[in-house]
């Protein structure tokens, strides 16, 4: 498929067109977002399982169409120049739409079962998860309900590639084009060994009781995740930490702390979680951890609307107040 614009179509329709003519094919913007995405000729390669100068030669074929430079050859990694960033937007929004197209009409002709994508970030976060896909699942119970684990930033570019519909993220990560809506402000508590001295005051304790404590922060890349929220309470408030743990997983987390080898900060609902050997108490501070949802800004589908109604359904049955616009939209959701 082939997007095809030369000045005497244009001239016949009457619009005033001066750029230069150009020819773009599908699979040469497929291959340029890839190389964009994942800043390197290599790793494109890699994941498009085709040889690396095949794939610099395609790309420098859009570059000579489109007139001028598109990617910073010079950095490590790759980064865009302003008319490869202007291109990219472009492209990634044309890639989903065909890509929606074809899943479209794919289920059209093969009766296949709609699938609708949830990125969310390690589920322990969302024990509740379950009960809001449930809800999802009873107003359209003709659609496959899928959960991808990826963290903040990950679900940013899932929405732009099409692998996810929507997300439930910890961090505000601003992008063009993805819809934001903070569902809540989750506390934030103390998770530290059983037996630890701590683990049995009844009051709640200040952060500066943790400042000698080795602290565990489970920090996936890429970054921004969680872990920099967190670290970011203590800095602000003047607390040092003595020393830090990174792990990739959040079960890792739960596992290190039952076993005496540190502590950590997680949001409150990390205690509707059996994990043996883990206790838990509240912070003086008050400290919270954003619930975001998001999805793509242009995304009217039934499948988001019914999904709009869930969450609505959801917060409103555990006593959360329901976001203005949330409530808004979830009101003409199976209208």
């Amino acid at each position: 498929m082939d997007w095809v614009a030369s000045s005497a179509q244009v001239a016949r329709i009457g619009f005033d067109y001066t750029f230069t003519d150009m020819k773009m094919d599908l699979k040469r913007l497929r291959y340029f977002v890839t190389v964009a995405r994942l800043g390197s000729f290599t790793r494109a390669a890699e994941e498009l399982r085709m040889a690396q100068p095949p794939l610099s030669q395609r790309v420098q074929e859009l570059e000579a169409e489109v007139g001028a430079p598109l990617l910073d050859r010079d950095s490590r990694p790759l980064v865009l120049t302003p008319a490869g960033r202007l291109l990219y937007d472009q492209a990634v929004q044309v890639l989903q739409k065909t890509e929606a197209m074809v899943t479209s009409m794919r289920r059209l002709l093969s009766d296949e079962r709609a699938v609708f994508n949830f990125g969310v970030v390690p589920a322990n976060f969302h024990s509740s998860l379950a009960s809001i896909i449930r809800e999802y699942r009873r107003v359209l119970p003709g659609v496959e309900a899928r959960i991808l684990e990826l963290n903040s930033l990950e679900q940013v570019d899932a929405l732009r590639t099409g692998r996810i519909d929507a997300g439930i993220s910890r961090v505000e990560v601003p992008a063009e084009g993805i819809r934001r809506i903070v569902l809540r402000e989750e506390p934030m508590v103390v998770a530290l060994p059983s037996d630890h001295p701590l683990a049995t005051l009844e009051e709640a304790m200040p952060l500066a009781a943790l400042k000698d404590e080795p602290f565990i922060v489970y920090a996936s890349n890429p970054r921004p995740s969680l872990a920099d929220h967190v670290l970011a309470q203590f800095e602000s408030r003047g607390v040092t930490l003595s020393r830090t743990i990174e792990i990739d997983q959040y079960d890792t987390a739960l596992i290190l702390i039952a076993a005496g080898t540190g502590v950590s900060i997680v949001p409150a609902s990390a205690r509707l979680v059996t994990s043996p050997g883990v206790a838990y108490r509240p912070l003086v501070e008050h400290i919270a951890s954003p619930i975001i949802f998001c999805h793509r800004e242009d995304d009217a589908s039934s499948e988001l609307r019914a999904l709009y109604f869930a969450l609505a359904q959801f917060l409103t049955e555990c006593g959360h107040p329901v976001p203005k616009e949330l409530k808004l939209r979830a009101d003409t959701a199976l209208k």
